[in-house]
């Protein structure tokens, strides 16, 4: 099953989120990571390598995030993992609360990652 990795700024926003589209999909592996490893608002590229790692499987990652620099870390962390021979990741950029909750429910209906991201293209809602 694809899994949804939340990256923002905010620690209290990546859980909330991840709260949210956790009510909508079941079982869908979902991890939230936000803020820098001190607690600031910011982001830290240890903290979302090691939450992609937790959740990373050959059927996919969507990566979901708020602002900016928030893209160019998991954008870094995206191309390690491809190093390392793990390419099924893909980032969106998509209306967050709600790209998390349809990708989360696309996922727990067995979509495929290529299908997911059809559906927020689709919904007009993402910018792959």
């Amino acid at each position: 099953m694809v899994s949804l990795l939340i990256v923002s700024h905010s620690e209290l926003l990546a859980k909330g989120i991840k709260e949210l589209a956790k009510e909508m999909s079941g079982d869908v592996v979902i991890e939230a990571v936000g803020g820098t490893e001190d607690g600031r608002l910011g982001n830290d590229y240890s903290k979302i390598y090691e939450a992609l790692d937790k959740i990373y499987t050959d059927d996919g990652v969507l990566i979901l995030f708020d602002l900016g620099s928030s893209y160019l870390t998991a954008e870094m962390v995206k191309e390690a993992f491809e190093m390392e021979g793990r390419e099924n990741v893909r980032i969106a950029d998509s209306a967050m609360v709600e790209g998390a909750v349809i990708s989360s429910i696309e996922m727990s209906l067995g979509r495929s990652l290529d299908e997911v991201c059809e559906k927020l293209l689709e919904l007009k809602i993402n910018k792959i």
